[in-house]
């Protein structure tokens, strides 16, 4: 089954004619997903031009972090699922190629960002997603200095997609979600897939009998004039929520005088309280 883009936003200057996306809209969200609702940010390339620019690079190119240029949003397909667990080993029973996936995540300054979340999913080397468990799929957090560590394996190929794989990302007391894909240089279907976008190719390398890849993401959060952006928020909004806390999905606690409902098993910190983080939280 294909993934054909499904939502609609304000096409950048890196988006295709074919109909690839720059965005979800908060109803679309709400329906495809049923999490509740999303602001999703409209961006543009990491290494892709700004709107009026030139043309993303070719596929060898190295790309680094421009401040003012952020990762663009493609479709997230249709096989997402909230509720992922938190891991940054994806690996566990499931054979094929192993990948190691680093890098940092950056804010609009390229100043790294501690604590985002991403949410990763993608198909196993037969090119099937696992719709009924939770297989291929988990988040994890950046650590103080930005940087992320993904272990998985390389995903397989279906008909009408290149390889990729999914990932959302959320920074800590930011409202705005971005959703995209991160592609594998040398690939056939690269030039045939009406999603892929070369901005979001990782650099891969072969060591041993596995692979190694890198990829910066850049978010449309402003700059603060620190080289580690922690989250520094005092929560006062009362209730039951509180800092520190493990929360599984479903549990339920209340916020500013509102009750919220788990979306994701995760431990509370500050800049995370439940208005702030629809990925999440959401409202009851």
């Amino acid at each position: 089954m294909s993934e054909n883009p499904h939502v609609t936003g304000d096409m950048t200057a890196g988006d295709k004619a074919t109909g690839e996306e720059s965005g979800l809209s908060r109803k679309q969200f709400i329906t495809a997903v049923g999490v509740g609702a999303l602001t999703v940010p409209a961006v543009v390339g990491a290494a892709a031009a700004t709107a009026g620019a030139a043309s993303a690079p070719p596929e060898n190119e190295l790309l680094a972090c421009t401040p003012g240029r952020t990762t663009i949003a493609q479709t997230e397909g249709p096989y997402f699922k909230p509720n992922s667990p938190q891991r940054d080993d994806l690996t566990p029973g499931t054979s094929g190629t192993r990948l190691v996936v680093t890098g940092h995540v950056f804010n609009r300054a390229c100043q790294p960002l501690a604590r985002v979340l991403l949410d990763f999913w993608q198909a196993d080397t037969m090119g099937a997603y696992d719709n009924a468990g939770y297989r291929l799929r988990g988040h994890l957090y950046t650590d103080a200095n930005g940087v992320y560590r993904l272990t998985t394996v390389v995903p397989g190929l279906y008909p009408g997609r290149t390889r990729h794989i999914h990932v959302k990302l959320q920074a800590p007391g930011q409202p705005q979600i971005l959703t995209t894909q991160l592609y594998f240089p040398g690939e056939p279907r690269n030039n045939t897939d009406t999603i892929y976008d070369p901005s979001l190719l990782m650099n891969v390398r072969t060591v041993g009998s596995g692979r190694e890849a890198t990829f910066d993401f850049v978010l449309n959060v402003a700059g603060t004039g620190s080289p580690s952006p922690s989250p520094t928020v005092t929560p006062t909004g009362g209730g039951t929520w509180r800092v520190g806390t493990y929360y599984a999905a479903g549990v339920q606690v209340t916020y500013g005088g509102a009750t919220y409902r788990c979306l994701q098993a995760h431990t509370a910190m500050a800049g995370w309280e439940p208005p702030n983080v629809p990925a999440l939280w959401q409202r009851v």
